[in-house]
């Protein structure tokens, strides 16, 4: 069994713990990326850099509050977190 499916397995069982680690999670993570983001100027790169991040975040906590199903959760979490990171790692260097 992959790490993805022990994973899914685990976040289907306990979806509303999961749930709430997640927005936590994203949201922090996604509020550290746009503040990278802004601290690079206001340009219009940077100005797509947060609407992207923005979106995935909020993406993911919408699916959360339509209550949709595990998986798709799961991978809207897993893009959002994804995205932050790399553009964290973009605003860094």
């Amino acid at each position: 069994m992959t790490l993805y499916q022990k994973t899914l397995n685990e976040f289907t069982q306990d979806f509303f713990a999961g749930a709430t680690t997640g927005i936590l999670v994203s949201s922090c993570l996604g509020s550290i990326a746009a503040m990278f983001i802004l601290m690079n100027g206001h340009d219009v790169i940077n100005m797509i850099q947060l609407g992207i991040i923005v979106v995935a975040c909020m993406w993911f906590n919408a699916s959360v509050l339509a209550q949709l199903k595990a998986k798709f959760v799961l991978n809207s979490l897993i893009i959002s977190l994804i995205l932050s990171s790399i553009l964290i790692i973009i605003n860094l260097i």
